[in-house]
Order: structure tokens, then C-alpha cells, then sequence
């Protein structure tokens, strides 16, 4: 496996106008255009009709986490406005499922706009409407880190979870490059129609296309579903800033997977197994590597996959059967019905693929991992991808067009 950690990001970007970035999303969700490349050719479609692109018989892999209301304003009593971005739960917590399931007060990695006007200790207060009644939201500094701040939020009524706070307090976080304040529709159009599980500051957006008619249709010539749940943090809009690759940090993002989940990727590990979003693939790439642990005896670690640890030259790679039979079985052995972990895997060109097939994805931002994921997958023809979609009017980022891409083989 070739290192990635030389590559430079110069090579990985492309002019993008700000025209063809998407500000709204289209009437209808699976009216959306769909680029397919296969093979080294390129054909055009739309999300509706998805199904006939993809082979009976094959698996496709959603993401289930369910975008949350991350955005929090409060005004201070001289006037001034501050913005608080929840990030991630504090270390304390397990995961992301226990942190929003906590009442009265939690601890959260925040950023936090017009941090210089708010004193260490303060308090902040905003009063909220909960069905009809007035309930109050509290937050206070507690600590500044590298990049993000320490905020306790407490609330009353006491008895409500963090996730519904914030569904009453808060707003749904727009990408910063939709340069507009959040409406009323992309409360529901910013988010999958099968969205389960709260936890995400962004949106997995190659499932912002499937409709019911969609999943209708993929049934139909039995094409199989199943659901991960990645819960995508904000470091996924983070630009590659650094010469080269060994220089950028790459976000790390709970998953959490159940046990049918894994058994079923395993059982169809011999048709083609197509990921809709990279989070969804790097959820299933990550799942392998996990496995390689469990079989190679490095069981203490099965909570973390770490940046670069799969390009080290001895780490011993197996068959993804191999490698799932034995996550399997150490979950059974520890009577564990969900793999929960934390997932630094950055897919850069020279990854080899353990898992996927293929990819459904939208067009992404120039001088980004995701671009480099793609490039992984597909290798230098992202290229002609990316100009293919620029010269013929499809829509980029996250309201835009997507596509289907197959690997090189």
C-alpha cells in the first residue's frame, strides 16, 4: 500500500465558480441530476432512476445519523450576539447517543463566535418556547482549547434531553459555503428522509436524493439496503491547508453499527456493495480495519481507528471475510449488539479498497479529503469527472447533483 502522507494537495484541485455551487435544494429531491462513470466512460442520468445503473443483487449502505440544531444564538444584555456551534460532546461522555440523551446539563466542544466579548465564568441565558411553554437555556465558558472552547449548556425544564433542547433552541447549521441564512425548508430538505439518530453538524448529503419512490424502485430489482450511522462533524468541511498530506489532521467522527449490519455487508461481500456518501464508506472501510484488529489479536483497540494506522507497513491485511468473521465474532463474545468507535481514517489515492465498490456521492469542494477520496477511488479520472459535471451544468456540493461512481478496477 503506497503512503498518501507525501501527496500533495495541489494536485487535487480544480476552479470552481461560485455559480455552480447549489443555494437551494431542487423542488424535488430525486429530480436531481446523477452522473455515472464507469469503466472510464462517463453517462448521465437522474436519482430517479438510480435503480437501473445499479446491479440486482447488490447492497447499498445509507447513513442513518440525523443532522441536530448545532447552531445556538444568545444575545447578552449589553445587545451583542453570540453564536455557539456545538461541535462534539465532551471526552466524558461514551459517545454521541449518551451525550444527547442527557438531561439538565452537558458538556460540549463548541466553537464560538464573539468568544473576545464573553467573559470566562459567564453566563449566558435564552429563553425558549417548549409547546407553548417558556423554558430557559443556560450556557456557560468553561474552558478554551486548540480550536474550540468547553461550554456547559444547561436547561429547564430539567427533564428534557440535550437533543431536545436543541430542537427547540437551536438551528439547522447550513455548510458555510451556502452563503444564506437557514429557512424554514431546510429544516427538512438539509436532512435524509430516513434520518434516525441525532448527532451530526452536517448532513450526509449523497442520501439527500433518495426518495420512497427511490428505495421502491431499488426493491424492485432487489437491490438491497442496509444502515450505518457515522455522525458527521464539522472538521468534514475543513480545508486541506498543509503542503502536503502528512501536515493535515484529519477529523475524527463517531460510528456506530449494529451487529445485523455487519453480518449482512458480510453476507454480501460477493456482490457488488455500493456506499451512499463517504461517510458511509468510511464507515465500512473502517469496519474492516476493526476486523484486521479483532484477528490479529489487537483487541484492546477496537474502540479507535486512528489516521494513518492502515497505511503502516505492518499492519497485516486479510480478506474482508476474514476480516468481518472476526468482528463478528468478538461481538458475540462480549454480548455487544453495537459496535461503537471513533473513526480517523483518511482514504486518500493509495488506499486499497477492502469493502466498497462503489460510491454514491455528490460533487465536493476543491483541496478537500473527500476529493481525495474519490481520486482513491477512481484515480485520475476524478479529473475528467469533475470537468464532465462543470461543463455540463450539474450543481456542486451539498444541495447539488451527485454521482455514481464505480472503482477502477
Amino acid at each position: 500500500m503506497t503512503d498518501p502522507r507525501k501527496i500533495s494537495i495541489k494536485e487535487y484541485t480544480y476552479s470552481l465558480p461560485e455559480e455552480k455551487i447549489a443555494k437551494y435544494p431542487l423542488a424535488e429531491r430525486d429530480a436531481s441530476k446523477l452522473l455515472i462513470y464507469k469503466d472510464g466512460s462517463i453517462t448521465e442520468s437522474v436519482y430517479i432512476k438510480i435503480a437501473t445503473h445499479i446491479p440486482a443483487s447488490s447492497l447499498l449502505i445509507f447513513n442513518n445519523t440525523k443532522v441536530v440544531e448545532a447552531r445556538l444564538l444568545f444575545q447578552k444584555l449589553t445587545g451583542g450576539v453570540i453564536e455557539i456551534f456545538c461541535l462534539e460532546p465532551h471526552e466524558k461522555y461514551p459517545d454521541i447517543t449518551s451525550a444527547m440523551a442527557q438531561q439538565g446539563s452537558v458538556w460540549w466542544k463548541c466553537l464560538v463566535g464573539g468568544a473576545s466579548k464573553w467573559k470566562h465564568g459567564q453566563v449566558l441565558e435564552k429563553k425558549i418556547s417548549i409547546d407553548g411553554k417558556e423554558g430557559i437555556l443556560q450556557a456557560t465558558y468553561l474552558e478554551k482549547r486548540a480550536g474550540y472552547f468547553i461550554i456547559e449548556l444547561s436547561w429547564s425544564p430539567a427533564n428534557m434531553s440535550f437533543s431536545e433542547i436543541l430542537h427547540h433552541a437551536g438551528a439547522i447549521p447550513l455548510p458555510p459555503y451556502i452563503k444564506r441564512e437557514p429557512e424554514k425548508e431546510d429544516t427538512e430538505r438539509y436532512q435524509t428522509i430516513y434520518a434516525h439518530h441525532d448527532g451530526s453538524v452536517a448532513a450526509p448529503t449523497a442520501g439527500l436524493h433518495f426518495t420512497d419512490n427511490v428505495f421502491e424502485q431499488l426493491t424492485k430489482k432487489n437491490i438491497n439496503t442496509t444502515f450505518v450511522t457515522l455522525h458527521v462533524g464539522a472538521g468534514t468541511f475543513k480545508p486541506v491547508k498543509s503542503e502536503t498530506m502528512e501536515g493535515h489532521e484529519m477529523h475524527a467522527e463517531f460510528i456506530d453499527v449494529p451487529l445485523e449490519t455487519i453480518e449482512n455487508i458480510h453476507a454480501h461481500l460477493s456482490h457488488p456493495i455500493v456506499a451512499v456518501g463517504t461517510t458511509s464508506l468510511r464507515t465500512i472501510e473502517s469496519l474492516y480495519w476493526l476486523g484486521v484488529k479483532c484477528a490479529t489479536g489487537n483487541k484492546e483497540e477496537i474502540n479507535e481507528i486512528t489516521q494513518w494506522e492502515v497505511y503502516d507497513s505492518s499492519v497485516q491485511a486479510i480478506s474482508a471475510a476474514d476480516a468481518l468473521n472476526a468482528l463478528i465474532k468478538w461481538m458475540k463474545e462480549n454480548n455487544t449488539g453495537r459496535l461503537i468507535a471513533k473513526t480517523q481514517i483518511i482514504i486518500a489515492p493509495g488506499y486499497t479498497f477492502r469493502i466498497a465498490k462503489g460510491l454514491v456521492t455528490n460533487f465536493h469542494q476543491p483541496n478537500s479529503t473527500l476529493l481525495l477520496l474519490v481520486a482513491a477511488l477512481i484515480g485520475d479520472d476524478w479529473k475528467k469527472v469533475y470537468e464532465h459535471a462543470l461543463q455540463n451544468n450539474f450543481r456542486f456540493l451539498s444541495y447539488g447533483d451527485g454521482s455514481l461512481l464505480w472503482m477502477s478496477s
